[in-house]
């Protein structure tokens, strides 16, 4: 008859809108072209919505006159559940909307007694590590990202890695850069190539701001990887265009998402019996032709 129900209504009626909000600020100022994110996001998409939920963005415009908090907005759309990716976990407005009673995911960042899915940045850092090593490097330097959880993560696992295999880690060998910054990379780069004894190595903080490495090294009149290599995190599709090819961390983000959708959807239809965990997905090394082997 051309009918269709009516959402608003049914929402009443059932006490759900299967809407799901979205909060991701990137500071990068990337957006949806953030290459880790977008991926993860475009998984969690894809899944719920098999699962006929529908998502929306939280409006996160802190300059927009009358605005609500994440909370308020939330609440204003009655969300039924809430992912939370790419945003300042320290923010008063996050902790605010971690504290309420609406069902949340959070990626790549814990929250007590709130459900985590987690990169497991700790042992891709310690394979990524070993691999080189096992490439014939001893000498290896690393421009980490800004300071987070992420980040600390894995600089502790590089700390540790370097001192299983005893690699002695130079105070001027870790340097730091924002994510997917390629400025302060070339810059940091520059830096380390300046050194009396440089590393034969240098570890990026993700493949993007990689760029900005490999384009100081170019500049100096230095081949890859035949005077000096690099290596990336995150396996990025903007890597495989890397001439010579990135040896990079692959995240699998594609699980990260598809993980936290069903974990999210679960908590909605399931609150009494899904447990409140913290899910660890493994990524793989991707060697490529960036990491030359020593004799």
């Amino acid at each position: 008859m051309g009918y269709s129900p009516n959402a608003a209504a049914k929402s009443l009626k059932t006490n759900r809108t299967y809407n799901l909000g979205v909060l991701f600020v990137d500071e990068s100022m990337s957006g949806l072209m953030h290459d880790y994110f977008a991926s993860v996001l475009d998984s969690f998409k894809k899944t719920v919505e098999e699962k006929g939920y529908d998502i929306t963005f939280i409006n996160c415009c802190k300059t927009r006159v009358g605005r609500m908090s994440y909370l308020e907005h939330s609440r204003y759309r009655r969300f039924d559940g809430v992912v939370i990716a790419c945003v300042d976990f320290y923010d008063p407005e996050v902790e605010e909307l971690i504290r309420s009673e609406i069902p949340l995911v959070t990626i790549d960042h814990l929250f007590h007694n709130r459900c985590a899915i987690i990169s497991d940045n700790i042992k891709g850092i310690q394979d990524l590590v070993s691999y080189i090593y096992q490439m014939g490097h001893r000498k290896i330097a690393y421009i980490h990202g800004a300071d987070s959880a992420v980040t600390q993560n894995r600089l502790s696992s590089f700390y540790a890695s370097c001192e299983m295999l005893k690699i002695e880690v130079p105070a001027r060998y870790i340097r730091e850069a924002p994510y997917r910054d390629t400025k302060g990379t070339y810059e940091e780069t520059q830096k380390l190539l300046d050194l009396e004894d440089p590393p034969t190595c240098i570890l990026y903080p993700d493949d993007f701001s990689c760029l900005g490495g490999m384009n100081a090294i170019r500049a100096r009149g230095m081949e890859i990887p035949e005077d000096i290599s690099v290596a990336g995190y995150d396996g990025a599709r903007i890597a495989w265009h890397f001439a010579p090819q990135l040896t990079t961390l692959k995240q699998n983000t594609k699980e990260i998402g598809k993980k936290a959708a069903l974990k999210l959807i679960s908590l909605i239809e399931k609150p009494k019996t899904t447990l409140i965990e913290q899910i660890v997905v493994p990524g793989e090394v991707v060697p490529g032709t960036s990491v030359m082997r020593l004799k």
